[in-house]
């Protein structure tokens, strides 16, 4: 998948430097063309000289060096590039790129970037655990950077912790993998639902729950990543989404979302509803906020409209349509029933017995049961992964 490719190799001031000259023959070899952008640290590590007869391309390392091919070199190399790989990434480079500092060549390069980035961290384990760093990882990620985690094992200063480079065949496969996967769902529409409703009782105050949504936005961040064009159709939630391949639609009520998917659903290949739709909503809500008396105010409940139900009776043998149900008891039979009366192909069970899954956590713990009577237990990990998960099963029993 890297063949042809153009790569921008950044290399920053870490003893794992010395590494990144290997990976430049495996980008090479893979028929791709590598430029390199460094910081003057680098140079204590890993020489210029080997690094542009590897790559057979300059070296820019100066944003003002009377030898660069462009008054704006930054710029240059970034609108010719297809992606950006930074490896060694040092505590100091992250935290510039975390934090918007351009001061050198790299960190100039990496502002100017707006395509596809991979960071290989590398650093002292204590560093690495520092809450700053993990912070500045965190919001990079949040944005739309891919992270080629640090593993655990010796590193140059004698400690043995998780901070060294990740070796360099596997960064290569990590991107390799990252192209390849990325035209898996090329063509693919996909609709997807996240977050609570909130139903106003006056203007101040709503009947909702405690969703957060990451549930949903992971699911349309993965199936982003692998080519699909997502509709994100989300309720009243806090987190961004920022991949280019999915259009967020942001509702409140229970009927907004209905008329929303209702609309895009026939245009859908896959649709997966995540949100934590309400099953109430006010009659009649008040226009003024209801003050507080000794009387209190009688609200008039009625049902929303089952927006599952309703796009089970109008799915064609082309789609599947996937659902979410939160239990707290007969969790199985609940989940099951609710998969054969809205014609789902399957449901994912989520219960608020285990710890650390449901509402607001970054994990959750599911089991997928299918129209064919199979099911699946996932164990406790991070929602991104359940939601690979989650696709991959999805993918096994596509029409």
């Amino acid at each position: 998948m890297l063949n042809s490719k153009k790569i921008l190799l950044g290399i920053s001031g870490g003893i794992a430097a010395y590494k990144t000259a290997y990976l430049i023959r495996l980008f090479i070899k893979a028929g791709a063309e590598v430029k390199v952008v460094a910081t003057q640290n680098a140079f204590h590590f890993v020489t210029k000289v080997t690094l542009e007869t590897l790559s057979k391309n300059k070296v820019y390392d100066n944003l003002f060096a009377e030898n660069n091919d462009y008054l704006t070199e930054h710029i240059a190399l970034t609108d010719w590039a297809d992606f950006f790989v930074v490896a060694p990434a040092t505590a100091n480079i992250i935290g510039k790129f975390a934090n918007g500092i351009a001061d050198d060549a790299l960190s100039t390069s990496f502002l100017a970037f707006n395509k596809e980035v991979f960071i290989a961290p590398a650093m002292n384990c204590k560093m690495y655990e520092h809450f700053a760093i993990q912070k500045n990882i965190a919001f990079l990620q949040s944005k739309g950077i891919k992270f080629i985690e640090a593993p655990v094992g010796e590193l140059a200063c004698g400690y043995e912790g998780k901070g060294r480079m990740e070796e360099p065949e596997n960064i290569f496969t990590f991107v390799d993998n990252y192209f390849e996967n990325a035209a898996l769902l090329k063509g693919k529409r996909v609709l997807i639902t996240a977050g609570p409703t909130y139903e106003a009782i006056d203007p101040v105050r709503f009947i909702g729950n405690h969703s957060s949504g990451k549930m949903g936005i992971a699911l349309a961040e993965v199936f982003a990543q692998l080519g699909a064009n997502v509709t994100l159709v989300a309720g009243p939630i806090q987190i961004s989404t920022n991949h280019p391949l999915i259009e967020r639609i942001n509702v409140i009520t229970a009927n907004e979302m209905y008329e929303k998917c209702i609309k895009i659903f026939s245009k859908s290949d896959y649709t997966v509803m995540a949100a934590a739709v309400a099953d109430f909503t006010i009659a009649n809500p008040e226009g003024s906020k209801i003050k507080k008396s000794k009387k209190l105010p009688q609200i008039k409940l009625i049902p929303t409209i089952d927006i599952l139900a309703e796009l089970g009776k109008n799915k064609t043998s082309k789609q599947l349509l996937i659902g979410f149900a939160l239990e707290t008891d007969k969790e199985k039979r609940n989940a099951i029933n609710k998969l054969n009366n809205k014609n789902l192909d399957f449901i994912v069970l989520n219960s608020l017995n285990d710890i650390g899954a449901g509402f607001g956590y970054d994990t959750n713990k599911v089991s997928i049961f299918d129209r064919e009577g199979n099911s699946k237990h996932i164990e406790l990990k991070s929602k991104k992964e359940i939601a690979k998960d989650i696709i991959s099963y999805l993918l096994k029993i596509q029409v």
